[in-house]
């Protein structure tokens, strides 16, 4: 296998903000949903105007830009999409993300010059599948989750070339079969196939026994009970070399209805580590820097793992046992300009004249700055930034490109 090549570094994103902030950090291309067929009807979508500008802005970039249409389409609703395929054609996009065969049929009449992304959704598992999907017309195949890493490895071995293969890399994992769940739809009614999952798997569970009402009994050890569903995140940044030598084209991040932030420092620390394993000539026992490892940790997270790619979970459990995401950092502001040895930011949460905070910038190790001579926007002196999104400055020795964040650490590690 040649692997002298880096992967796509695919990006999600959820609005206008977090497209910015992957085409920012490095992304080669970005996945973004319509207001229809796609799969996170709770994030954030691109009108018909925004979808326009944000092709154009992302080919500005040199990156590609690919529209999900991966939702379970009821035969009602196959009316509205010739027209919703072909505006999305004429847009610019690269390509559809999509999971449905009728789907697919239509994209190839009605959008012949996109290239077609088989969804995750779809539940590839094996390289039967892929080819015939491959003869259907896909360009790309995203893997189910379920899938070792050997196994994707013979998917390639006994596929066409032409036919690229896209995994995740990092993010939330789902504990169904590549998401076909019912739970959601069984206990909310609101349809996980149809992207308004409500995520029951997350939640708390006790048993009750039939003739004592009212009275719970918790499943775990302890009288906290156990999040039985709930699994961790997936974070492969310390095992690129060996995807890439299974011949994935294409690294996926996980994330549509996450933070800009969360964008940036995922898509900045897959950046950086993608281009130190080819600036070390694609050395297959490459392993990124420390800190660029470390920066997983500043965003909300489970705890996290590496999914089914290594080890069966029945040896490495994905399960969770607690709820919520842990934080041990928060965004305090975002840079706007930096003139003369001052820093021109905007407020994201409140900090103090005398505080330290960090400094993450596009391929860089984070640097720390401790906060002097605060001034509000109106150039007063100020002991902290109380408002939300307020602007303000401060003297700042290092300069400091527009859209960097600065972050500062919790006292103590929430759990939410």
């Amino acid at each position: 296998m040649n692997v002298n090549k880096c992967p796509e570094l695919l990006a999600p994103a959820g609005d206008g903000e977090r497209l910015r902030a992957a085409l920012r950090y490095g992304a080669d291309a970005v996945y973004v949903g319509a207001d229809r067929f796609g799969m996170r009807a709770a994030a954030a979508y691109f009108s018909e105007e925004k979808l326009r500008e944000s092709c154009a802005l992302t080919h500005a970039h040199g990156a590609k830009l690919y529209l999900t249409c991966n939702t379970l389409p009821r035969n009602e609703e196959f009316a509205a999409l010739p027209a919703f395929l072909s505006f999305a054609q004429d847009c610019g996009v690269d390509a559809l993300i999509v999971t449905d065969l009728g789907v697919m049929a239509l994209a190839k009449r009605y959008a012949p010059r996109l290239e077609l992304h088989v969804s995750t959704q779809a539940g590839v598992t094996n390289y039967a599948a892929a080819n015939e999907l491959y003869a259907l017309g896909a360009k790309r195949i995203v893997t189910a989750r379920e899938l070792s890493l050997a196994e994707i490895a013979e998917i390639r071995s006994k596929t066409p070339r032409e036919l690229e293969i896209e995994c995740f890399v990092h993010g939330a994992m789902c504990v169904s079969f590549s998401g076909r769940c019912l739970l959601s739809n069984y206990l909310t009614g609101r349809d996980s196939n149809r992207g308004d999952c409500a995520q029951p798997c997350r939640w708390q569970y006790a048993l009750q026994e039939e003739k004592r009402p009212g009275e719970y009994f918790p499943i775990g050890e302890d009288a906290d009970g156990t999040y039985i569903l709930n699994s961790r995140d997936m974070c492969l940044l310390g095992h690129l070399p060996a995807l890439a030598a299974d011949g994935i084209d294409s690294f996926k991040i996980e994330g549509r209805a996450k933070s800009a932030y969360y964008t940036a420092v995922c898509v900045n620390a897959y950046r950086c580590a993608l281009d130190g394993y080819a600036t070390s000539g694609f050395d297959p026992a490459y392993r990124p820097a420390d800190w660029i490892l470390e920066e997983p940790l500043r965003v909300s997270h489970r705890e996290y793992c590496t999914g089914f790619y290594f080890s069966s979970p029945r040896e490495n459990a994905e399960i969770y046992g607690k709820g919520g995401y842990v934080r041990k950092w928060d965004v305090a502001a975002v840079a706007e300009r930096w003139e003369n040895g001052v820093l021109y930011a905007s407020q994201r949460n409140r900090f103090f004249a005398g505080d330290t905070l960090e400094i993450m910038m596009r391929g860089a190790p984070p640097a720390r700055v401790t906060v002097t001579d605060l001034r509000s926007g109106e150039g007063e002196p100020i002991e902290s930034t109380p408002h939300p999104m307020m602007p303000f400055s401060f003297a700042c020795p290092i300069a400091v490109p527009p859209g960097a964040y600065l972050r500062m650490e919790r006292a103590e590690t929430e759990i939410r």
